[in-house]
């Protein structure tokens, strides 16, 4: 059996099939940093960006895009999602993002949170550009899953890599 469910016996992308399953409590927390210079962490810190308020902006935008997964992903069922709670750290060089998604469903929420974080740290990046046009988004992963067949899985749970 293919251990990749996107396709079929045929080698063909589909949908996996969720009806059978269950619908149980499920919980997906990821994470990702953008990467900038001092003075451009300072900006967003201050809340001096004439923009406005780069943090806020950009926490609306993860759960916005939460809610878009699917319509992005083309083989992600659409969700209907419970609860997406969107955490910032300013961190020594950059800010981290932090993405929890709560469904009760068929299947996971791990798309959702990862749409959010991705977009939360392109929305810092399209805010800020203007000054600082070398910001690197980067670290984005899955730290945890809740729910569903396979249970609870954490990073570090499996070798790096993570086949097998």
């Amino acid at each position: 059996m293919n251990p990749l469910t996107h396709f079929n016996e045929q080698g063909q992308a589909h949908m996996v099939d969720v009806g059978a399953k269950a619908d149980t409590h499920r919980v997906a927390r990821c994470e990702g940093r953008i990467r900038m210079q001092a003075a451009t962490l300072a900006l967003i810190a201050g809340g001096g960006h004439k923009k406005g308020d780069v943090l806020g902006i950009a926490r609306i935008a993860a759960i916005m895009a939460s809610k878009k997964a699917s319509d992005l992903i083309p083989l992600c069922h659409p969700l209907p999602l419970t609860r997406v709670d969107v955490a910032f750290e300013l961190e020594a060089d950059s800010v981290r993002c932090e993405i929890v998604a709560e469904t009760v469903g068929k299947t996971g929420v791990e798309m959702e949170a990862l749409t959010a974080v991705n977009v939360a740290l392109l929305t810092i990046y399209d805010m800020c550009k203007a000054v600082d046009r070398g910001m690197v988004i980067g670290d984005v992963r899955l730290l945890e899953k809740r729910g569903g067949k396979s249970g609870t899985w954490r990073a570090g749970d499996e070798p790096a890599g993570g086949i097998g």
